[in-house]
């Protein structure tokens, strides 16, 4: 089988334009990343982020003007990340576990409270009735000695 100069061309085309897709996904994915981080999203950020060139950012179409964008305006630490159904499941989801362990930690307090006091109330009956029983045996030897 031989292949020819064109079929040799338009398998490297191919490559090439196969490997410069998956560089560009993983470009795309390093600027999420980095803004569901809250780090700022530079040229070196995103290159070392995404394990990509200078030159490929900066030669993308698509990506140089979205990085340039970003990088003038800048994302305070911490500042919500772009809605999308993952992370928006995911905050939604962490927010209600939050709410139910700050409600378990007040159950659990108002428990412990109501056992203190059950256990201060049955100390205090228990020395009643040690009490109500010494003099109960005190009367009653006094009775006999009369």
């Amino acid at each position: 089988m031989t292949t020819t100069h064109a079929d040799r061309t338009a398998a490297l085309v191919a490559a090439a334009k196969s490997k410069s897709t998956r560089k560009t996904a993983d470009a795309e994915q390093a600027i999420r990343r980095l803004l569901k981080r809250g780090e700022r999203v530079t040229f070196q950020a995103v290159q070392r982020e995404a394990g990509v060139s200078h030159a490929f950012l900066y030669n993308h179409a698509e990506l140089r003007p979205r990085i340039e964008r970003l990088r003038a305006n800048p994302r305070p630490v911490g500042a919500a990340t772009p809605p999308d159904s993952d992370n928006t499941l995911i905050h939604t989801l962490s927010q209600q576990i939050i709410e139910l362990k700050k409600q378990h930690r007040t159950e659990v307090r108002a428990l412990r409270d109501a056992l203190e006091q059950a256990h201060g109330e049955n100390l205090d009956l228990r020395r009643q009735l040690t009490r109500q029983g010494t003099a109960t045996n005190h009367t009653a030897s006094i009775a006999e000695t009369s």
